[in-house]
């Protein structure tokens, strides 16, 4: 009995994300018809409508019939077209930038410049990681990362440390970088857009942020790693690395050359991120622009790199395939919205859950709302997809309890700060998987770098609570 418990245990599996929205579907309709209907008055600022606190009333109860769980979920591809459609754009665009090969090159040559100077060896660990959280934070790269696993373990290992070290340059520096993200327009940009934020507003403190955040990472990586060179039996993994084949790993030194089309191809991507930052700095670029942006980009690298044609088409259309996922949650996620609001249930919700939070200081209103993303984190780990789940709910709700809608949107996209701890999160048991290290050694080390970004994420929200920060 108990080795069929056990055997039960391990092939437990979380259900997919779509099945679990769809319960969400499901659920969120039984409760429109247990909860009575209610509505705020709303008022018109800057162009959109703001519900007015204190005016919620109740009004005759509206029933939705349960053809409700394949209309909403229609509608809500109607309703999210635009976002869906700058996904599909930019997941095909990435894709091709990618199979052109040249940003992998790049971080391999800089990974063997670094490893065969010793005295630049204090260097390999933050300048990687920054490379990564800067790539993290601009376009969020997250399962990209998974490759470059196989490049830094043996740069680590070589240099003294231990595997876990050559996991976190990539997976933690592109972490901090996702969840303290600037430009990443697959949370900050989708984010702001669903709750009507101007793109991109706030960026200052957001980059202030990304130094903190992504400092804290790398210091704490430093530390371990300095401690794993003197001591190696303290590692988590030392009998890991000691029978680790040290010849398993292949690629960790970049032995080609560069070529003027490898530099050409590089040039352009540079350059399209200072495009980037131009438009939405000085053109206050939307979804539109910036998805054109991207497109471009990709098809110029593709044929600048000596891509065939087949070649862009098939990679292009295989990273829109990738989002095709996102794009039926980001539907789903709009029906929960559409069901709540046709059967004038929202309103009620956002009534009794303002006054929860409503009677709690507006710091800890901001932390709680923090909290909330991380649990919601664990089951939905799509960055995109948990913005279009949670943030038509929250961007009300931060209204009614005096939060800015800046302020809301930064506390959501902290919680990223713990995905890599998280077992259902396909990528980090991908880079684990990689890297060959048990999951449960892994959550051994970073619990206790998980609670301290846990805290810095709570001292992050402080200041904008107090300056009210953001345009609305």
């Amino acid at each position: 009995m108990a080795e069929a418990a056990r055997e039960t245990g391990r092939t437990f599996k979380m259900p997919h994300t779509l099945v679990i929205v769809g319960s969400l579907i499901v659920f969120v309709l039984v409760l429109s018809w247990l909860l009575p209907s209610g509505t705020y008055q709303t008022v018109e600022k800057a162009g959109r409508q703001v519900t007015v606190p204190g005016t919620y009333q109740q009004v005759e109860k509206i029933w939705l019939g349960p053809q409700w769980l394949v209309v909403a979920p229609f509608r809500g591809f109607l309703d999210g077209a635009l976002i869906i459609g700058f996904l599909l754009a930019i997941g095909g665009a990435f894709s091709v930038i990618q199979a052109t090969g040249t940003i992998e090159f790049a971080i391999r040559k800089i990974t063997a410049a670094l490893a065969s100077r010793p005295f630049l060896e204090k260097l390999v660990i933050p300048v990687l990681m920054a490379v990564f959280s800067l790539a993290g934070s601009v376009f969020g790269m997250s399962e990209e990362v998974i490759p470059f696993i196989v490049i830094c373990i043996p740069l680590a290992l070589s240099l003294g440390y231990d595997s876990i070290v050559g996991v976190a340059i990539p997976f933690l520096g592109a972490a901090a970088g996702f969840g303290a993200a600037f430009f990443n327009p697959f949370t900050v940009g989708i984010a702001q857009g669903l709750v009507g934020l101007p793109l991109y507003s706030g960026l200052g403190y957001r980059v202030a942020t990304w130094f903190v955040t992504t400092g804290v990472m790398i210091a704490w990586v430093m530390v371990y790693a300095a401690r794993v060179k003197r001591r190696p039996e303290i590692s988590p993994v030392f009998d890991i690395d000691q029978a680790r084949d040290r010849n398993a790993f292949e690629g960790s030194g970049a032995v080609e050359p560069w070529t003027s089309r490898r530099i050409l191809v590089l040039s352009l991507f540079v350059g399209a991120m200072g495009v980037l930052v131009w438009g939405i700095l000085k053109k206050q670029w939307f979804i539109e622009e910036i998805g054109a942006l991207f497109l471009a980009m990709g098809l110029v690298m593709g044929i600048v790199a000596g891509l065939k044609s087949n070649a862009i088409a098939t990679a292009f259309v295989a990273g829109a395939k990738d989002m095709v996922n996102v794009a039926l949650i980001i539907a789903c996620g709009r029906a929960l919205l559409i069901i709540a609001k046709e059967a004038k249930v929202l309103d009620t919700i956002l009534f009794h859950s303002s006054g929860l939070i409503s009677h709690l200081p507006g710091i800890v209103a901001a932390q709680v709302m923090f909290l909330v993303q991380c649990v919601i984190n664990f089951f939905i780990h799509s960055g995109t997809a948990q913005a279009a789940l949670t943030m038509p709910i929250m961007a009300p709700l931060a209204d009614l309890v005096g939060l800015t809608r800046q302020t809301m949107v930064y506390a959501y996209q902290l919680c990223e700060l713990v995905n890599p701890i998280l077992p259902t999160s396909a990528v980090t048991m991908g880079v684990l998987g990689m890297a060959k290290i048990p999951w449960e050694k892994w959550a051994r080390w970073f619990l206790p770098l998980m609670l301290t970004l846990m805290a810095l994420a709570f001292l992050l929200l402080v200041p904008p609570v107090l300056t009210h920060w953001g345009p609305f």
